[in-house]
């Protein structure tokens, strides 16, 4: 914090004065904002708000800062609450954007923008919209990691709710203390496990934060509308335990039917509060995530981000890389290092969609092998040792056990062996699972090799895109985890796409707002894949990405919106409307109207 206000300081003598253009200046009130006109030029409605004086300023939702102009201030009771000089948001947003690039560390320029979010949200979201390519990898990955490896030392304001072992019996009094009456989406996390760093507690806080940020720049929510929940059970790392500082509930975490009882009375208590909004898992541990979402999924409006989420939007990534290889996406074959629930999810999703392409799910599964830390999951004859087979393979691996491989093979004699024409990396280990050796052997049976190493954060990925393109002279389709800089390979320049699941749940979530969807299924899943690789321009494909730019994150949103609604009507499955009301072009109007717009709206108080 002090080193984001000792930059600020520095930076306000150094502004220059493009800055200050008098066509963002009202001085006196008497520009297009004049009492006669209060909303002039504006085609927002005015908002009423019950809020006075200092109160409107230190409300986030409210407060415009130094753009409140003259006739609001004296509407609102702000007259000499503020500066006199009026500034607007266009010069706000390059102040801010300004003072983000004096900073040091991305983790400075994370914990900056937090607090441009804590006092001004309509600015925070205008600017993360504007610049979201430069910002989301500072308020996500791979920057969140070590934001919430720091939460609760750099903890100065709740934000979102708390909801812990000793609110048990009284969920439905603590979520009645949330503010606002109408929310649409909900991200919650026990911190279990927490990207790749394990089991963070109560500082896991920051991935529903983060998640939910996106959804408003990139979904179009309003962010009254969101909230960020962390189920705090406890937590079992040792390091956080005896910390005499640790913000969260310093015990072993909850277990067996106590953990479970106490999700299910958070879910009772949420969906009786708000019954029409969606609830998203993030970062729930393998062995909870998976019961939990098959507990819950046809039961309340709901999905896992970790197991649907990251399988739909690496779907979409390989319906991407199929085309740009030349092969239908039903003549894939895969092998995935990593078998908790983002792996086991991501290979469930994209045998989901080669079933929808015309194979059957025998067929489809046979395309996989899925490898432990210990080897891959095959036929136990001893070739290897049958290490998965003797530790004990549970009911969720089980259906995974491919018989084309030995149990145990190590990765490289998979590659050799089974040829996969795609590496799928999920494994969170330590960086460098995918070698040189591995990469160029596929080059033998494939001519355009598809690497996807998506373990987050960076130093987890199973190789980096540059060394991919360079093992195989650039033929190599790759997306990854987290964001990486273009290559540049036989003079030509690559772009490798992150695999951001930010290009599907904002989709989806608004989906479930607008049209009241009553569960997230597997064909709106598929539908919302499609939709994504679908929204690709041909100067995209050139460029070698296999996502869009994510400067055009809004009309990818709004795309895989359209989609998965279409997929609900054709299931039944709205509650908002029916599928004779709306026409297509109807409901991509409706989508287009119902997103957020993070702009100043005229304020009044509803009194006078």
């Amino acid at each position: 914090m002090l080193t984001s206000l000792r930059h600020t300081r520095l930076l306000a003598a150094r502004l220059p004065q493009s800055l200050w253009g008098r066509r963002n200046l009202d001085t006196n009130g008497d520009g297009d904002d004049s009492p006669l006109h209060p909303w002039s030029g504006s085609k927002l409605p005015p908002l009423r708000i019950r809020a006075k004086g200092a109160y409107v300023i230190q409300n986030p939702l409210f407060n415009k800062g130094t753009a409140f102009s003259y006739p609001e201030r004296d509407r609102l009771g702000l007259r000499g609450l503020l500066p006199p000089r009026r500034i607007q948001m266009a010069v706000q947003k390059e102040k801010v954007l300004a003072n983000l690039k004096e900073l040091p560390s991305d983790i400075e320029r994370n914990v900056y923008l937090a607090n441009v979010c804590d006092n001004n949200e309509t600015l925070f979201h205008a600017l993360l919209l504007d610049e979201i390519e430069y910002l989301a990898p500072i308020i996500y990955t791979p920057t969140v990691g070590l934001a919430c490896q720091q939460f609760g030392y750099r903890f100065q304001r709740p934000r979102g709710m708390f909801v812990s072992a000793l609110d048990r019996g009284h969920m439905h009094a603590a979520l009645a203390n949330w503010p606002q009456p109408d929310v649409h989406v909900i991200v919650v996390t026990d911190g279990s496990r927490i990207l790749g760093l394990g089991d963070l507690g109560a500082y896991g806080m920051g991935i529903p934060i983060g998640k939910l940020a996106l959804y408003c720049a990139a979904g179009g929510l309003a962010p009254h509308r969101v909230l960020p929940v962390v189920l705090d059970v406890g937590t079992n790392n040792k390091k956080l335990l005896e910390d005499p500082d640790y913000i969260g509930i310093s015990k072993p975490r909850l277990e067996g039917a106590d953990y479970y009882d106490m999700v299910d009375e958070f879910m009772q208590a949420v969906f009786d509060r708000w019954p029409g909004c969606v609830v998203q898992f993030e970062d729930f541990e393998t062995s909870k995530a998976i019961p939990l979402l098959a507990k819950y999924r046809h039961r309340y409006r709901c999905f896992n981000d970790d197991i649907q989420g990251t399988g739909c939007v690496t779907l979409a990534g390989i319906i991407s890389a199929a085309k740009q290889a030349g092969v239908a996406l039903t003549d894939m074959s895969f092998m995935c290092a990593g078998a908790g629930s983002a792996g086991l999810g991501v290979c469930k999703q994209i045998v989901d969609g080669m079933v929808e392409a015309g194979l059957t799910r025998e067929e489809a599964m046979s395309r996989f092998v899925v490898c432990t830390s210990i080897g891959a999951l095959g036929r136990a004859d001893g070739s290897y040792g049958d290490p998965n087979a003797k530790r004990g393979i549970n009911e969720e691996r089980l259906e995974w056990v491919n018989p084309a491989v030995a149990d145990g093979t190590p990765m490289i004699d998979v590659v050799k062996q089974f040829k996969p024409m795609c590496l799928l990396g999920l494994a969170a280990q330590d960086g460098g699972l995918f070698t040189e050796e591995m990469v160029t052997s596929m080059l033998s049976y494939c001519e355009r090799p598809v690497v996807m190493p998506m373990s987050n954060p960076t130093d987890k990925h199973e190789c980096t895109p540059e060394q991919a393109y360079t093992w195989t002279q650039g033929r190599a389709v790759v997306a990854t985890g987290s964001p990486f800089a273009p290559v540049t390979v036989g003079g030509k320049m690559l772009v490798p796409s992150q695999c951001n699941n930010m290009y599907v749940f904002p989709g989806i979530g608004l989906a479930a707002s607008v049209a009241g969807v009553r569960e997230v299924t597997d064909k709106m899943l598929y539908a919302a894949a499609v939709a994504c690789a679908e929204a690709m321009t041909d100067e995209e494909k050139a460029q070698g990405r296999t996502f869009p730019a994510i400067s055009r994150i809004r009309d990818v949103s709004h795309a895989v919106a359209c989609a998965v609604i279409h997929a609900a009507l054709d299931a039944n499955l709205t509650t908002s409307f029916k599928q004779l009301d709306m026409t297509p072009e109807e409901v991509s109007d409706l989508v287009a109207r119902k997103m957020y717009n993070p702009t100043y709206c005229p304020l009044v108080d509803p009194s006078k």
